[in-house]
């Protein structure tokens, strides 16, 4: 019994080096949109997020959430306290792709400030399909 316990654990060593060595690393660029485009006054630049797609190659339809950096400028008086130019977001939207062109329709929410209140803005976009 001990042979065949000791021959059983021989042949596990084994297979477990090998299976390590035949383990390649491997980096792959996965499916994903980048865009840029105008909301409010102001840019942004997207990567599409987590979506509900429809394909039918060579075209792409999601929608979906869009983590982005938006770019504004404050406009306040001089001295005054101003929000930073470049702020991270959350939009909600609907993009469209054709090869490795695409279009986006996204929303953003501004809170209510002391001046405006909360609104949902429409951009336009264009980008690169991955």
């Amino acid at each position: 019994m001990k042979k065949i316990i000791t021959i059983f654990l021989i042949f596990t060593a084994i297979n477990y080096t090998n299976a390590q060595e035949e383990q390649k690393v491997r980096m792959t660029v996965g499916e994903g949109i980048i865009v840029a485009g105008y909301v409010n006054d102001g840019g942004y630049i997207n990567f599409t997020g987590p979506s509900i797609k429809i394909i039918h190659k060579p075209y792409l339809v999601c929608i979906g959430v869009l983590p982005s950096l938006r770019f504004k400028e404050d406009k306040v008086a001089v001295g005054a306290p101003k929000n930073s130019t470049i702020t991270p977001s959350l939009g909600f939207g609907l993009t469209f792709a054709y090869k490795h062109l695409a279009f986006q329709v996204p929303a953003y929410y501004n809170g209510k400030t002391a001046k405006a209140d909360g609104l949902w803005h429409l951009g336009l976009g264009l980008g690169y399909k991955f």
